[in-house]
């Protein structure tokens, strides 16, 4: 791409304001996101969790952002965006009280995991905002400016593990009150938002309806979601109303009666391939960064200590915030498309995670972070431009979609999977060096995972061996096998951007056959076929 054909000016006098009030809402996403990730240890030791639990609660953070972004993006250019911005400051703010009510563990598990869904659907909602009015307020660089309204994602990270390690580590104060920080972001971007008049999407523009909208998601495009959407019914949905689960046939039959409405607003049309690809793309995206962030900094403080984990927490966002600034130098001066730069990535990420999985230092852990960092920066944001590039009748639905499904996937998937294979490897780990240890530290029930069962180490055993000052041979038995658990993680979560690789490397050469990459206006989706 040259220079002539990009632009940095927006189509509003006041575009730029905007694009950082989105700035600071996912900023206030991110914050809470990182305060979260630095306090499940808390929880662990309070409450008496498994890393499964952990992973559901931390689930319920992602899942819950799916319905804001997808309920939002469907109605957003009918009811305007203020409106959607006033719904998830007051969210933000119900989730924070919600949350604070987990006293005592026969409370603690239903509270958060309502408090997390609130603060998802929060963030998502806000999500339905900014995406689709930064891509039409810089329809000329969408990749630049969706990365540096995306960069606020990191910069909430730092800002919550800075938190954690201040407030936590140096002063030990309470988790609720770390948590609540994230509120003050939130009132910043409400004042930012507030009285700004906000375009809509050149397709809502023009007349299209949701029906026009939604034909290029079509069938195939809507049967990624609607997947997601019958896991989550039949699980965490469940545990929002204190119950373990619904029936695996009620979720597939909300997903099928989706599907249907889909089906009869498009007139049942099978939806772009190219599009369908990116969907399930996205749900790995999903897993590997947005699961993977939930979890590393306990991995890392687990494999070292506490404070370095939130370190290298600070550190990979630090890498991620400063790159996503550069979209711009490496899609102009490197000559890089999207589709390539999303596969350069993903070798990156790929890499940096099998290096993570054996390092033995805290030096060689920054070095192979770093590399992971790389990797993930351009995911998501690079991810929304493809499909605004390529899909432009779509207004602001397959955006919402694609985010939806991204963080439906690291909700369902990415986060207590990551905490399954932690549960399961740790306890194979215990099981082979010290059977008899492993017998009296055993949780009473098993974790469960898409299937798969393993009996993980109890959470309560493994807090107290961390925390026993002098140490017996059956705590450094715990202790290590819970770190090799947390190094065989690592290295499963590797493969999942060695096939996104494939993937993107799939799709470029898609492109190259059709004429390289280039971004589609309105006027040339509408033309037919000739």
């Amino acid at each position: 791409m040259s220079n002539e054909h990009v632009s940095n000016e927006g189509i509003a006098p006041n575009a730029k304001r905007l694009l950082w009030a989105g700035f600071m809402a996912i900023l206030a996403a991110g914050m809470g996101f990182g305060i979260r990730g630095g306090i499940f240890d808390n929880w662990g030791s309070e409450f008496g969790f498994t890393a499964t639990q952990l992973g559901a609660i931390g689930g319920a953070g992602f899942t819950g952002f799916c319905f804001g972004i997808i309920i939002g993006g469907v109605i957003c250019d009918k009811i305007g965006y203020s409106k959607l911005v006033i719904a998830a400051f007051a969210l933000h703010v119900l989730s924070a009280l919600v949350t604070f009510m987990a006293n005592t563990p026969a409370n603690a598990y239903q509270m958060l995991t309502i408090g997390m869904f609130i603060f998802a659907f929060a963030n998502g909602t806000l999500e339905a905002v900014a995406n689709p009015l930064v891509a039409t307020l810089f329809p000329k660089n969408r990749t630049h400016f969706l990365n540096i309204l995306h960069a606020s994602w990191p910069a909430g990270i730092v800002a919550g593990a800075a938190v954690g390690w201040v407030l936590d580590d140096k002063m030990n104060v309470h988790w609720k009150v770390q948590l609540a920080l994230y509120l003050v972001p939130t009132v910043i971007y409400g004042f930012m938002f507030l009285g700004q008049h906000m375009p809509k999407s050149e397709a809502s523009q023009k007349g299209a309806n949701l029906g026009e909208m939604l034909k290029d998601v079509g069938l195939i495009g809507a049967a990624v979601a609607c997947y997601l959407l019958s896991m989550f019914v039949s699980g965490p949905l469940a545990s929002l109303f204190g119950m373990a689960s619904f029936p695996e046939s009620v979720g597939y039959g909300v997903g099928l009666a989706l599907l249907i409405g889909v089906g009869v607003l498009t007139k049942f049309s099978i939806g772009s391939v190219v599009l369908f690809v990116l969907f399930i793309t996205h749900a790995l995206v999903g897993a590997v960064e947005l699961g993977t962030d939930g979890w590393i900094a306990n991995i890392t403080g687990n494999m070292f200590s506490s404070e370095q984990g939130k370190w290298l927490l600070i550190w990979t966002s630090t890498v991620m915030f400063s790159l996503r600034f550069c979209a711009h130098f490496i899609e102009t001066k490197l000559g890089l498309s999207p589709v390539a730069l999303l596969l350069v990535c993903s070798v990156f990420a790929c890499v940096g995670l099998q290096m993570t999985s054996g390092v033995q230092t805290v030096g060689m852990a920054f070095v192979a972070l770093t590399i992971y960092a790389i990797g993930k920066t351009f995911f998501w944001p690079t991810m929304l431009a493809v499909a605004s590039d390529r899909f432009p009748r779509t207004g602001a639905v397959a955006i919402s979609i694609m985010g939806g499904v991204g963080m439906l996937s690291a909700g369902l998937i990415g986060g207590p999977g990551l905490g399954f294979g932690k549960d399961k490897y740790a306890a194979e780990a215990l099981q082979v060096s010290s059977p008899a240890v492993y017998a009296q530290v055993k949780a009473a029930a098993p974790s469960k995972f898409l299937g798969f069962e393993a009996v993980p180490i109890d959470g309560k055993k493994l807090a107290e061996a961390k925390e026993a000052k002098d140490k017996t041979a059956a705590h450094k038995a715990i202790i290590a096998a819970d770190q090799a658990g947390d190094r065989a993680t690592l290295k499963a979560d590797s493969y999942i951007p060695a096939v996104m690789a494939l993937i993107y490397l799939g799709l470029l050469l898609y492109f190259k056959s059709t004429g390289g990459y280039k971004t589609i206006t309105l006027a040339e989706a509408e033309k037919p076929a000739s």
